[in-house]
């Protein structure tokens, strides 16, 4: 997400989403509804301040054309110096931090009185110093460094060996993600009568550049090489969606649509190595060491073309019973790229880096046209020759679904749904031949039954729902070792399923005392393991497995309550609580690195309290997050220095305090 700001609401659609909002929403849709401009002159200015130097600010403003235009312009900025300490020499500051800025304009009128026109435009820019990793062994229980294997005493001195406590880092090259972005829309809506139709057309460019420090330490030392990344990427995304939507209820309320897509990436990424040989743990380039600095250079991305046709109908059959249907056509297209070279040749230097580099060295030296050098380790020839592949696919997918109201305030509801996500290639900096294939579509069945509820004239809203889903070949981001470096390989991991409940409430017992919260169950789990092209049966995560990321229990409670005093300024407070059971972070076939990469469970508490003045002009908050500074990881993965563990430790890890004053204008 960039930063949210003006927000309407936020729809959170469970299961697959694909009829209305296309492929790869097979799990389910986030919908984010930003305020539209209204008639009437009106803005806000916002400014918060947190510790550990997090600045924000954000602005709105609404400007009225008349009765028949309007715009509505929001800006934005934000600035975080960090969580995590740097104590490399050339670094010594905090990091993980990040300065982000933008804007976005909407201007929305009627050309007639029914043809209306929306125009929708945005630019964003952010730096983040982000994401370091703490590094520790399997669930570390001191300081001392030793625990990881050949690893020299003084690359991760003072750096606080323990797991997910630790916020010390030594690393000489700072990683970061320096993103800009833009994109604008225009939506034509024309009401014809019993029908409306409509146009969008969208672009979107995206632009970043990925620097990474692989080797995690301060220095290159002997049996520790540096490893330094640089990736510039750009991405352009093209969208066309036509639409025939019903207006009012009728026997049938339908939609009908057809959307096309068009999106390119490219990425250049650069691997720069420092290695030496000498006595084992010493500093690359001093007496005794022979340093070496080898480069590799891979240019890659794709071009991803999606047709679709959709259509969802509502069938009122009653006024209480409603049957719902759709179905969505899709076929994409997907084409790929990768080259990748070295300017190194000699001994144990191979410049066959991918399938393609290689395919072409196999045809050249069938053909007579390249030869093998004397220690039949290398062929010029074949050096960043450019590997290419496609894939095709197509699709049917849709839903089918009953809803009765058992009054007027009770609905139960139960839904089929068939998810689908695209074709797919794993193209990265060290792709190997094994790993060169398509990766096939995903697909996933879905069941739901629900009741949603309103009680006691509406001060009590409550819904339940059981849920079970299915997936073929799915698509999931695997740890793996390619040449020495683990890496996140995105694979056809297999079947899995999940299957769960949920309860949520929201309670208003009084005017202004406001109680929410749930809970929900989830069990998903590994049904049939696709190991890797290639890979030993040793590499087959057992059936039954949790999926990563997938914790069985999450719940939430929070209340907040304003006293209103009869004066000029109200007083508010509130509390809001959240817990999550254990979780894999590490989806791997080995029972020990996934218990060594598991997620403890957590529970956090965030409290506020300010003053509001009584006609919602003026409000100033102060906020404790994290209130008993709870430690947990956002994740945990291998392939750390010495075989050790890197820990990704978020913001909310630490409490914190914080300071929020908004002051609304006109009629906003």
């Amino acid at each position: 997400f960039s930063d949210l700001v003006d927000i309407e609401r936020i729809e959170v659609l469970r299961g697959p989403q694909g009829t209305l909002f296309g492929k790869n929403s097979s799990a389910g849709v986030v919908n984010i509804i930003t305020k539209a401009p209204t008639k009437d002159f009106g803005g806000s200015l916002e400014a918060g301040y947190a510790d550990r130097g997090e600045y924000r600010g954000r602005a709105v403003i609404n400007l009225p054309f008349g009765d028949d235009a309007g715009l509505r312009i929001t800006g934005f900025y934000s600035k975080y110096d960090g969580n995590i300490f740097n104590a490399a020499a050339n670094v010594n500051r905090y990091v993980n931090g990040y300065e982000r800025y933008g804007f976005r304009a909407a201007l929305v009128g009627n050309i007639t009185p029914d043809l209306k026109v929306t125009v929708i435009g945005d630019w964003r820019k952010a730096n983040d110093d982000c994401c370091a990793e703490v590094i520790g062994g399997a669930n570390p229980t001191g300081t001392a460094i030793v625990a990881l294997t050949g690893l020299p005493a003084t690359a991760l001195a003072g750096t606080q060996f323990s797991g997910d406590k630790s916020r010390t880092i030594r690393q000489n090259l700072v990683t970061q993600s320096r993103q800009a972005s833009y994109g604008t829309s225009v939506q034509l809506d024309w009401n014809a009568g019993n029908v409306t139709a409509t146009s969008i057309t969208a672009f979107r460019r995206f632009d970043e550049q990925e620097i990474r420090d692989g080797d995690f330490v301060d220095t290159a030392y002997v049996g520790l090489n540096q490893l330094h990344d640089n990736g510039p990427q750009t991405g352009r995304t093209f969208t066309q969606e036509l639409r025939l939507s019903s207006n009012g209820k009728q026997f049938i309320d339908y939609t009908l649509g057809a959307f096309y897509s068009a999106a390119k990436t490219d990425r250049t990424f650069t691997r720069n190595d420092v290695l030496c040989t000498g006595t084992a743990g010493a500093v690359c380039g001093t007496t005794g060491t022979t340093t070496t600095f080898p480069s590799g250079t891979a240019t890659f991305g794709s071009t991803f073309k999606n047709l679709a046709f959709f259509g969802q109908a509502t069938v009122n059959v009653s006024d209480s019973f409603r049957l719902i249907g759709g179905l969505r056509y899709t076929a994409d297209q997907l084409d790929v790229f990768h080259s990748r070279r070295t300017t190194l040749t000699g001994p144990g230097i191979n410049p066959n880096f991918d399938a393609g580099t290689y395919a072409e060295y196999l045809r050249l030296v069938s053909t007579g046209v390249a030869a093998n050098v004397a220690q039949g380790a290398s062929v010029v020839a074949s050096n960043g020759v450019p590997f290419r592949n496609k894939a095709t696919s197509t699709n049917w997918s849709g839903k089918g679904g009953a809803q009765f109201d058992l009054s007027r305030n009770n609905t139960l509801y139960a839904t089929y749904s068939r998810g689908y996500k695209g074709p797919a290639f794993n193209i990265f900096f060290n792709l190997q031949a094994l790993g060169a294939g398509p990766i096939e579509p995903e697909t996933s069945d879905a069941y739901e039954v629900g009741l949603k509820n309103t009680f006691f004239d509406g001060k009590l809203v409550l819904n339940l729902a059981a849920y079970y889903a299915k997936y073929k070949n799915f698509q999931a981001n695997n740890p793996d070792v390619v040449a020495g470096v683990v890496v996140t390989r995105f694979t056809n991991a297999g079947d899995i399923s999940t299957r769960g409940g949920e309860v949520d409430f929201v309670l208003r017992p009084v005017r202004d005392l406001n109680i929410s919260g749930g809970v929900a169950y989830t069990d998903a789990r590994v049904d049939l393991f696709k190991a890797p092209p290639g890979a030993a049966s040793s590499a087959i995560v057992p059936a039954g497995t949790q999926l990563a990321y997938a914790p069985k229990w999450k719940g939430s409670l929070g209340v907040d309550y304003r006293l209103r005093t009869g004066g000029a300024i109200d007083v508010q407070v509130g509390a809001q609580g959240s817990f999550q059971s254990s979780q894999l972070s590490l989806f791997d076939p080995s029972v020990i690195i996934r218990d060594a990469g598991r997620i403890k469970a957590y529970g956090l508490l965030d409290l506020s309290a300010g003053i509001i003045s009584s006609d919602d002009r003026f409000r100033l908050m102060v906020q404790v997050k994290n209130a008993f500074d709870q430690s947990f990881a956002a994740a945990i993965t291998n392939g750390g220095p010495g075989g050790g563990y890197r820990y990704l430790i978020p913001r909310e890890a630490d409490r914190y305090f914080g300071v929020t004053g908004t002051v609304k204008f006109g009629s906003n």
